[in-house]
């Protein structure tokens, strides 16, 4: 048997837009002769030319970022206070890793508009199409026009978005963790102020997200290469790094064969 791995995750890349301005990440790159100093503080007096190979110490990134930079998985407590109707929201240390490795699950809505949001009967359907009954804990990925558009300067403006209604479609059938290419679970904020602005309905903003109210769940955002899997027979693997009492934890998201 012959083991595939499919990467689901976008390079963390503060040139490539995948975030508004005020949230993109900073990387400073120090090269092997840059981090002598720092290499001092354990071996005071052996200068650059010394260390092994002659090439200084090591080659160091610092990076400023936040828990929602690059693919990551949303924690029950960035959505709300609370969760299964009342419960403490778990953060992203408390996420159970057995949620975070399961069969996986594609929805394909690239057809849909940019700002749709998706609807109950719309998951239904697909899932009909797909020929595919969900089994509790299964990782259902959605597949929007987002993922084709890394990089570009509208991206997060760009792709479908997951309503309340669909939200609960998965998690009452007891799915615990979803993930998008978009930028976010929700539809583009843009659509959504515009919906706002004309109904005064201000439950409309993040209608998704705010689901984890009634059902606890996670979500994965900024996935990528969605477009090479099929509909389902992979496991995902998307353990998060472990923040403590954090919103979010990044992820190496991967989807795995088994040939």
């Amino acid at each position: 048997m012959t083991r595939r791995f499919v990467d689901l995750s976008i390079t963390l890349d503060p040139e490539v837009i995948t975030d508004p301005p005020f949230m993109r990440p900073q990387i400073t790159y120090q090269s092997h002769g840059e981090t002598v100093k720092e290499a001092q503080f354990f071996f005071p007096g052996v200068a650059a030319e010394q260390f092994p190979g002659g090439q200084g110490f090591a080659a160091a990134e610092t990076v400023v970022m936040s828990t929602h930079n690059g693919t990551h998985l949303d924690a029950p407590w960035h959505y709300h206070p609370t969760m299964d109707g009342g419960e403490r929201a778990i953060t992203i240390d408390e996420v159970p890793l057995d949620w975070c490795f399961r069969p996986g699950v594609k929805l394909d809505f690239r057809h849909f508009a940019d700002g749709y949001v998706v609807t109950a009967d719309d998951v239904a359907a697909e899932l009909a199409r797909i020929d595919y009954e969900l089994q509790p804990l299964d990782i259902v990925l959605v597949n929007t026009a987002a993922g084709a558009a890394l990089g570009d300067p509208r991206f997060v403006d760009i792709g479908c978005g997951m309503g309340y209604d669909a939200t609960m479609y998965l998690t009452s059938r007891g799915v615990r963790v979803t993930g998008t290419d978009a930028w976010s679970w929700d539809a583009p904020f843009s659509y959504t102020a515009q919906r706002v602005s004309e109904t005064g309905d201000t439950s409309l903003i993040w209608e998704g997200h705010k689901a984890g109210r009634d059902i606890g769940y996670c979500h994965l955002e900024k996935l990528h290469n969605l477009e090479a899997l099929p509909a389902f027979g992979f496991t995902v693997s998307c353990f998060p790094h472990k923040v403590k009492a954090g919103s979010a934890g990044w992820t190496r998201a991967v989807a795995i064969f088994e040939d």
